[in-house]
């Protein structure tokens, strides 16, 4: 197992649990957002593909924020090292959603609605949640051996 993937398996305590939870529900909270601009703004008569990039920008705002303050209650003050982290972790993120969903919908034949759900939630769980903890909002935490 790489070095990476050990420091990015975490005990999960009692206090790691609500910071799951609280994390998961601002990923929902942003998609909102991303969907919510997305409809706007093509209902203003942008273009798909301009709407979407604004949208996208709105969504990941949100969730940084979101996880930032509430789910991983971070106080320090903004750096840019820590948004380059969490961009790194969103596009890690979203390239194996993108592998998963081949698998999952294209290969398997899953449908897609479902196969996203699936595919999202385990990424969330297995990479971005642990991410974000370790390297976008780190604290002192205990680290399986």
């Amino acid at each position: 197992m790489s070095s990476l993937a050990h420091g990015l398996l975490i005990r999960v305590s009692v206090k790691n649990h609500r910071e799951l939870l609280t994390s998961g529900i601002s990923g929902v909270a942003s998609t909102g957002v991303d969907l919510t601009v997305l409809v706007l703004l093509v209902a203003q008569h942008v273009t798909i593909p301009l709407a979407t990039f604004i949208a996208a920008l709105t969504g990941a705002g949100a969730s940084f924020l979101l996880n930032k303050y509430l789910a991983f209650r971070d106080r320090s003050p903004l750096r840019l090292a820590q948004l380059v982290r969490f961009d790194l972790v969103a596009l890690v993120a979203a390239l194996l959603v993108a592998g998963a969903m081949k698998l999952v919908a294209v290969t398997m034949g899953v449908p897609v609605v479902a196969a996203k759900l699936v595919c999202a939630a385990l990424v969330f769980a297995l990479w971005t949640y642990p991410a974000q903890r370790r390297l976008v909002f780190p604290r002192a935490i205990e680290v399986v051996s």
